[in-house]
C-alpha cells in the first residue's frame, strides 16, 4: 500500500492544496491518528475499515458479520465523497485467518460484481481492536 502512495507522490497525482478529508456519519469514527479517506483531484484513499458499526461495536466472534460491516463502512465514505463502489480500482484485504477467505471473498464479491478492482490478500497475525478482517481501498473517478 505504501508503494503505491509513494509512486502516486512521486508522479504528481497528489498534491497537498487538493486534499480534502472525507467523513461520513454512517462509518466508525476512526481509532487512531487517521482520516476515514483523504481526496484529492480524482482519487479516494479509504482508510482500512474494520467490522465496527457508526457506534464503535463490532461482532468478534463472526468473520461473516465483520466482513458485510466492513463492506458497508467502505460503501458508506464513498458515498461521502460521490463516490460508488463501480469507482474502487485497488483493494487491500488483511485477514486474521486464511482459513476464512473463502467466505470474506465471496462477501467482498457481492459488492464488486462486475468489474471488480485490482486486490491482494495477506494474512495477518493481527489487527485493531482483534478484528478478524480489514480493508483498504482506492478509487477514481473517469
Amino acid at each position: 500500500m505504501y508503494k503505491i502512495l509513494y509512486f502516486l507522490l512521486i508522479i504528481g497525482f497528489l498534491s497537498a492544496q487538493d486534499k480534502k478529508i472525507i467523513f461520513s456519519e454512517n462509518a466508525p469514527v476512526p481509532i487512531g491518528a487517521y482520516s476515514q479517506a483523504v481526496q484529492t483531484d480524482r482519487w479516494l484513499f479509504v482508510s482500512g475499515q474494520i467490522g465496527m458499526d457508526k457506534n464503535g461495536r463490532m461482532d468478534t466472534t463472526s468473520v461473516e458479520s465483520q466482513t458485510k460491516q466492513v463492506m458497508e463502512n467502505i460503501k458508506s465514505i464513498l458515498e461521502a465523497a460521490g463516490y460508488t463502489m463501480e469507482n474502487v480500482v485497488k483493494a487491500t484485504i488483511y485477514i486474521k485467518n486464511m482459513n476464512d477467505f473463502p467466505l470474506v471473498n465471496k462477501l467482498y464479491g457481492v459488492y464488486f460484481k462486475k468489474d471488480p478492482p485490482a486486490r491482494e490478500t495477506v494474512e495477518v497475525c493481527r489487527l485493531p481492536k482483534n478484528a478478524k478482517v480489514e480493508i483498504s481501498v482506492i478509487a477514481v473517478k473517469p
